[in-house]
């Protein structure tokens, strides 16, 4: 009888089979912790709607409660994803995330990561997900290039799941729990709109990059800007999100003339505002830089130095931003901008100053 040798590679498989049952078991085990945890102690509805009444007085919740934008000539308002998060987070016995479930190459060659975000409520059991594809690319106005690098394919699956997160969530929080938070954000930010005369230039400033002007904002509010109600401070602070986060353009909310819209790209993206919300911190920070050096100038004989480059100039925008979600958005630009090299750099100095988004 012929005798069969020993297959060299079985203990490696042995132990990978080993180490996939190892993992499923620690896996089920905290699901079934997180769900005996949640049968013990049961939310309370009231007290975690009074929990998610309170957080919606933070002035700084509020003010990124809400996005808005117009579609058909109708103001549509939502809960942004930190409303959606924090409202999770207050209601309680709740897991959110998103996982890459498979990757594959495309029929030109590009590689795609089939990402499912889900949302778990373990008190309910019930269970929100949503499947879609990334593909591993990116768009510039110079082009498009297919991403290689790990971080940047981490980075465009995490943008995109962001959103489909948010969808998760509120499919399992009741609506009137939702309604009652964005009822909260806006008396909270009626009760606290600054119409002071510096808030109001400060609010000038800040649209000033996207071409809309004092007049644009007269001819929306329908009275001069000195007297403009909280409400209505209220309402541009949700047009101002919308146009930093790119949900909407300011022709959807401003008489434009031709001049103040830039054109699409040759690969068919519609017309945007004329600066993204990295150009406009860009153009702040070389305004200051443009002030100093006339003061060296008129200190010094000596040459001033040059103007950083437009590399550093996001790198200086990602430190002066006041938030990880301008930061973000900074980022985004940087990359629709800059050359894969340039966006590295540009991608550390994120990285040092803000926590990677999950």
């Amino acid at each position: 009888m012929n005798e069969l040798t020993i297959n060299p590679y079985e203990s490696q498989r042995v132990a990978e089979m080993s180490g996939g049952r190892a993992q499923q078991t620690r896996e089920s085990t905290e699901v079934l912790a997180l769900l005996y945890g949640a049968r013990q102690n049961p939310r309370d509805p009231i007290k975690a709607c009074d929990r998610i009444r309170n957080a919606f007085t933070r002035v700084g919740l509020a003010e990124e409660s809400q996005y808005s934008y117009q579609r058909g000539g109708t103001d549509i308002a939502g809960p942004s994803i930190r409303s959606a998060e924090a409202i999770r987070l207050d209601w309680g016995n709740m897991a959110t995330g998103w996982r890459v479930v498979s990757r594959y190459l495309d029929h030109d060659g590009v590689g795609v990561s089939e990402v499912e975000a889900f949302a778990v409520d373990y008190e309910t059991t019930n269970r929100e997900a949503i499947t879609f594809p990334v593909r591993h690319w990116r768009d510039t106005k110079r082009g498009g290039y297919a991403l290689t690098d790990e971080r940047d394919i981490y980075e465009i699956c995490a943008n995109q799941a962001q959103r489909r997160k948010r969808a998760c969530i509120l499919a399992l929080i009741p609506g009137d729990v939702v309604a009652m938070a964005m009822e909260q954000a806006s008396v909270t930010l009626k009760s606290k709109a600054d119409t002071s005369p510096a808030a109001l230039a400060k609010m000038l400033e800040a649209f000033a990059p996207y071409g809309i002007t004092r007049e644009h904002i007269e001819a929306k509010i329908q009275r001069r800007i000195d007297a403009i109600t909280p409400a209505q401070v209220v309402q541009l602070k949700r047009i101002y999100a919308s146009l930093r986060d790119g949900i909407s353009e300011p022709g959807q909310w401003f008489e434009m003339a031709a001049s103040d819209v830039v054109e699409g790209d040759s690969d068919g993206t519609p017309p945007g505002p004329r600066t993204s919300a990295a150009d406009a911190i860009a153009q702040r920070r070389a305004a200051k830089q443009r002030t100093a050096k006339e003061v060296i100038d008129k200190a010094e004989t000596s040459e001033p130095p040059p103007p950083p480059s437009g590399l550093q100039q996001f790198v200086n925008a990602i430190e002066l931003a006041p938030d990880s979600e301008a930061a973000a958005s900074i980022l985004e630009s940087a990359q629709a901008e800059l050359s894969p090299d340039e966006t590295r750099q540009v991608i550390e100095a994120y990285s040092k100053k803000w926590q990677a988004p999950e």
